[in-house]
């Protein structure tokens, strides 16, 4: 069995309020890496936004969803075009791991050479509750489709219409 037979692309609840995702990806780490830490890169899968790569350095994400797929899909209800954060830095080792705060959370990325791919490992920690778990674990999915479309230079899918597609089938998943 291959490598990519025995990830699965769902979110796992590893503790209480913590979701872990991972993602086989055409490497090598430094390029998966520019993908995570470049704002014009970093646009094309999640959101834009400065960050400092120092420990407490400043990050700002700017999320806009509609931009990420053509086309992007039906947005639901309660979202708007445009979301921003702003975060701190509270891990960095390039190219193998950075992290930030999330909120009250905080999310990291572990990058893993697998031969010429690169395993990427992203763990949200301290989700406030079920109902940003489902839309957390849903919304990681769909970016991460989108990072592993990208560095295939593949067209990926809409993105709201995975997203809902995916909030449905983490609604049955997570538990009570």
């Amino acid at each position: 069995m291959n490598e990519h037979a025995k990830l699965n692309a769902y979110a796992a609840v590893v503790e209480q309020a913590t979701l872990k995702l991972e993602r086989l990806l055409p490497g090598p780490a430094e390029r998966v890496w520019s993908y995570l830490t470049d704002s014009e890169l970093r646009r094309q899968w999640l959101a834009s936004g400065p960050m400092d790569l120092t420990i407490d350095g400043p990050i700002e994400l700017v999320w806009r969803n509609d931009e990420l797929t053509s086309p992007p899909g039906q947005r639901p209800e309660g979202f708007g075009e445009e979301h921003r954060m702003q975060s701190r830095v509270t891990e960095v080792d390039p190219p193998h791991k950075l992290a930030f705060a999330w909120g009250p959370g905080e999310v990291s990325f572990t990058l893993e050479p697998k031969g010429e791919d690169v395993l990427l490992t992203v763990i949200h920690k301290r989700i406030s509750d079920r109902a940003n778990m489902v839309k957390i674990g849903a919304g990681w999915h769909a970016h991460l489709d989108i990072l592993k479309a990208r560095l295939e230079a593949a067209d990926p899918k809409p993105f709201w219409n995975v997203w809902s597609r995916l909030r449905d089938e983490y609604e049955t998943m997570i538990p009570a």
